[in-house]
């Protein structure tokens, strides 16, 4: 269970305004963050609350970005889905952990040289259509900063002695690369007239931006991926065979020529219009799906422990992906939805109720209610978790202790869920309404294409069981079987409906919940009973591989119990408790890097749970380039 106070809701499900009315009014309700045990968003005060606009009827959206954010950084951090694909890449993996082959790099040499003559000539293209003399100084500056990187790369050559007209021909990602490069150099972009037809100086400092825009990209994703290669390298390991090439893209030299491409992009666009910077803003996603495809399309042979499913084989392994969903998967947890649905649909105090209706608290008491349980729940959760931590850190994992411990918040998560249902909060409240509130319950990014992917790949023997403390199995359903877009996109109604899912569930009377809750997982015990009874009905027939996704101390057991666990998010609990039972969180980057090199060194990559490792990722989109890749 998790119904506590929010200072700062991620984000506010103000949706259930356009769900259950269409007036406008104003609804002070405590913020509840749902039904796990978590302490990290806990507000002190039990007076706690926020003012919920219930809104006319509107599409719902996702929302956008900070335009006070520089236009650059803005791009960057809305593809990061894409920097993330990248990084994840075999070629780049065996690159930052030093057992790429060098016939690999070779051949990637060779490739970069024949882009690099393309960006530069994409550099003095925009050089001629800045109208700006400081702007042209600037792009002067960066070509001849390319000219050099091209230097380095002869300096590879000539170390390796390799000859680049031996290493094959330029293959057709490059091609692809360099050709959108210069036909956007050259103007030959919708919209935009030929290069010798730009009559006005705007029209020319159109195309240098638009340049810009597909060449920012790379830049930036060079820039990214040295420093995080270099803040992997070992001090002590002066044998990595691309310590050079780390180096010199981690150098205070490229930093600062990324950083100039970008104000230099954000310069040039300035004076366009919404239309042409969603031009750009199209270009510039462009870019970075063309450096996804030019790293996958290096020849990498060797073993790689990326992506997770490359060596799957469905007739003989079976891969078992669990997650859990409250903030794992939605933004806001699925307490604070049914609390406001029950709160906003009550009756007043002064309304009177027809007879064949169930007996219900007036919204005014509903509200207090919930707010002498939410501190209740406060108070005896953070006592609860302080009861259980052992008086020092263990220096070895500690897994059987670790389970004696979560039994005494199990017990305290189940005493609070009777205290709900005694309480009588969540009678009345109708079935469609919690429908439609799933319907419209906003995921996190990436999730979704997570799902599909694995659902929808052919070649892979897969199933996903999602387990959640969630009172209403129904909220669950409807957001993962509803036919409108999400995310980005959208997906054919009933796609996601092979999702299994396991959670507590709420008992009707004529579609309207009677108040009680079959009370199915509440605790990380019956979390991990779950998981168990799950992998066992699977058979011996197959090799199973499990993955478990979670966010909170209340996935703990089962995160560990995985072969692979995967904590998403920056719970301190989690974390607090975890570590000192010895738990170890890895970034799942790093971690995998040194899951290379062993790899390499040993000639296995096995997966193992109760290993006491969990891997950290900050999104859906680092989970979905491990597992599944680009």
């Amino acid at each position: 269970m998790r119904f506590l106070f929010v200072k700062n809701p991620i984000k506010p499900p103000l949706y259930l305004s356009t769900i259950l009315s269409s007036t406008t009014c104003q609804l002070r309700v405590p913020r509840f963050t749902g039904l796990r045990s978590h302490s990290d968003s806990l507000d002190p005060s039990p007076r706690s609350s926020i003012s919920m606009p219930i809104l006319p009827p509107a599409t719902k959206s996702v929302p956008a970005m900070d335009t006070e954010v520089a236009l650059a950084k803005r791009f960057w951090i809305k593809f990061s889905r894409e920097s993330a694909l990248a990084r994840y890449t075999p070629f780049v993996l065996c690159l930052a952990s030093g057992t790429l082959r060098i016939e690999t790099f070779r051949h990637y040499i060779a490739q970069d040289v024949h882009f690099l003559r393309a960006f530069a000539q994409a550099y003095e293209l925009a050089e001629e259509c800045a109208d700006d003399d400081d702007a042209k100084l600037s792009i002067s500056e960066l070509r001849k900063a390319v000219l050099e990187e091209l230097k380095m790369h002869d300096s590879f050559v000539e170390e390796w002695g390799s000859d680049l007209a031996t290493e094959g021909g330029i293959n057709s990602a490059t091609v692809k690369y360099t050709d959108f490069l210069l036909a956007t150099a050259s103007g030959k972009v919708e919209g935009v007239k030929g290069p010798g037809k730009l009559a006005t100086p705007f029209e020319r400092t159109k195309v240098a931006a638009y340049t810009l825009g597909a060449m920012t990209p790379c830049m930036r994703l060079y820039a990214f991926l040295g420093k995080e290669f270099e803040a992997l390298l070992d001090l002590h390991e002066g044998s990595h065979p691309y310590r050079k090439w780390i180096e010199s893209y981690s150098s205070e030299g490229f930093q600062a020529s990324a950083v100039q491409t970008e104000d230099l992009l954000d310069k040039l666009s300035v004076s366009l219009t919404g239309e042409e910077l969603d031009n750009i803003e199209k270009l510039y996603h462009q870019a970075m799906k063309l450096e996804i495809e030019f790293f996958s399309a290096q020849p990498v042979v060797q073993p790689t422990v990326v992506p997770l499913t490359k060596e799957h084989n469905p007739a003989e392994d079976c891969l078992i992906i669990f997650s859990d969903f409250d903030l794992t998967c939605t933004v806001v947890d699925s307490s604070a939805i049914l609390a406001e649905i029950a709160i906003v649909t009550a009756p007043k105090s002064d309304q009177s109720q027809s007879d064949n209706q169930l007996d219900r608290m007036s919204s005014s008491d509903l509200k207090n209610t919930w707010g002498l349980l939410s501190q209740q729940y406060t108070e005896e959760y953070e006592q609860c978790i302080e009861s259980i931590m052992p008086p020092e850190k263990v220096n070895k994992f500690k897994y059987e202790d670790l389970c004696k411990a979560l039994e005494q918040l199990s017990d305290f998560e189940k005493r609070a869920n009777n205290r709900v249902i005694e309480s009588g909060v969540l009678k009345g409240i109708n079935l469609e309404g919690i429908k439609r509130a799933g319907e419209r319950l906003i995921l996190q990014d990436g999730c979704i294409t997570f799902f599909q992917g694995i659902l929808k790949n052919v070649n892979l023997n897969a199933n996903v069981h999602l387990l959640s403390y969630c009172w209403c199995g129904d909220l669950i359903r409807s957001a993962f079987s509803s036919g409108h877009g999400r995310e980005w996109g959208t997906w054919e109604h009933g796609e996601l409906c092979e999702l299994n899912i396991h959670a507590n569930e709420f008992l009707y009377k004529e579609s309207t919940s009677t108040g009680e809750i079959v009370q199915k997982v509440e605790s990380p015990i019956d979390k991990l009973e779950a998981f168990k009874n799950i992998y066992n009905n699977c058979g011996d027939d197959r090799k199973k591989l499990t993955v478990y996704i979670g966010d909170s101390v209340g996935d703990l057991l089962c995160l560990l119990e995985a072969d692979v666990g995967i904590v998403i998010g920056s719970s301190s609990s989690l974390r607090q408790v975890g570590t000192q039972f010895g738990v170890s969180f890895v970034p799942l980057f790093p971690g995998l890097i040194e899951k290379q090199k062993k790899y390499i060194e040993k000639g296995s990559s096995s997966w193992k749970g109760l290993s006491g490792i969990l891997y950290t990722v900050s999104s859906w989109a680092e989970i979905h380039a491990f597992i599944l890749g680009c």
